[in-house]
């Protein structure tokens, strides 16, 4: 039996994934750390950019990760989500000129009570009829953006400019690299509250009620309270990636959030490991490079070579990035046991 094969034996279900198993070791974090910081000093602006755009859909992966992974909720409507955090931060800082750093926790805040209200009509609901629901939302959406009720605030079709912001303090930097150090901090600032939040009793009320809703009950688990709070607190992350996407893109539309980026966003966390946070961002560099590497071999085919290299990946590694991370630790063990 091969190393892949007996550590995917091994390996729990997907739905089940142990705390300890839900972060990557100090080590690795810290060569991780130091290669987001120091990368981006060495490419240009372009690259730099698409840098960031991997930390704010790696955040987007990682709120769903924690609905889906730590809940066992589906969701299909992140882009929803997403889409009312961008349009909140484009508007106070288009319409009201408030800094850009302030809008993001109004984004997060605004996108929290739509989720944790969106979460009350949805505990009616689970599995796949709790996915078309959420579908349904993220179809809606870009419609909703387009009605004259709200054009004055969202531009309609049209959509809103957003102003890029300089660096502060005049430091000697360009905007893309201010961007990006700027948006690293808020990731990593959310990674870590993530990280704490499924390790609390929060946290465990969230797995207890993935593992086993009616078990959870009877051990005195509020489940209707926890799984609204998991739908808000996946929500109001996505918000703030929305906001930040906002910011890095410059500008905002509706049709810029339809249901392809919730089904994005749903395929980032299938490959990075449902309920393995640390593989939101290897879930994000998916989604973003790889259908360029699809266009480069067939122009024509994009699409195609795309949904075979998919095909590949789920195919090889059924548990996504975690389960190559898993098989990785596991060779490192035999070698120093060697």
């Amino acid at each position: 039996m091969s190393a892949v094969d007996e550590v995917a034996s091994d390996a729990p279900a997907v739905e089940a994934v142990p705390k300890k198993a839900m972060t990557l070791g100090l080590g690795a974090s810290l060569v991780m750390l130091a290669l987001l910081i120091i990368g981006p000093m060495f490419v240009k602006n372009f690259i730099v950019f698409q840098l960031t755009m991997l930390l704010i859909y790696a955040l987007a992966v990682l709120a769903l990760n924690i609905l889906t992974g730590g809940s066992g909720q589906f969701s299909l409507g992140q882009s929803a989500f997403y889409a009312v955090g961008a349009y909140t931060s484009a508007i106070l800082m288009e319409h009201f000129g408030v800094n850009y750093a302030l809008t993001l926790p109004v984004a997060g805040i605004i996108c929290f009570g739509f989720g944790f209200l969106f979460g009350q009509p949805a505990l009616r609901l689970s599995g796949i009829y709790l996915a078309l629901a959420t579908f349904a939302l993220a179809v809606a959406m870009p419609q909703l953006l387009k009605l004259g009720v709200f054009e004055h605030w969202t531009g309609g079709v049209q959509g809103l400019v957003v102003t890029k912001p300089d660096a502060p303090f005049g430091l000697p930097i360009s905007q893309d690299r201010w961007l990006y150090y700027f948006t690293l901090t808020v990731a990593i600032g959310i990674y870590i509250a993530s990280v704490n939040l499924l390790k609390s009793r929060s946290g465990r009320a969230f797995m207890a009620i993935r593992d086993n809703e009616i078990a959870a009950s009877a051990m005195g688990v509020d489940v209707a309270l926890y799984k609204t709070l998991a739908f808000g607190v996946s929500a109001g992350i996505t918000g703030v990636a929305g906001g930040l996407g906002a910011i890095a893109v410059q500008f905002v539309a509706p049709d810029g959030y339809t249901i392809t980026l919730a089904i994005s966003l749903f395929l980032g966390m299938v490959v990075g490991g449902v309920g393995w946070l640390p593989g939101s961002i290897v879930g994000s560099a998916f989604i973003i490079f790889v259908p360029n590497i699809a266009e480069g071999i067939s122009k024509g085919l994009s699409g195609a070579v795309f949904g075979v290299l998919l095909f590949l990946v789920i195919f090889l590694v059924p548990h996504g990035a975690r389960q190559v991370a898993m098989v990785a630790q596991h060779m490192l063990g035999k070698l120093r046991k060697g």
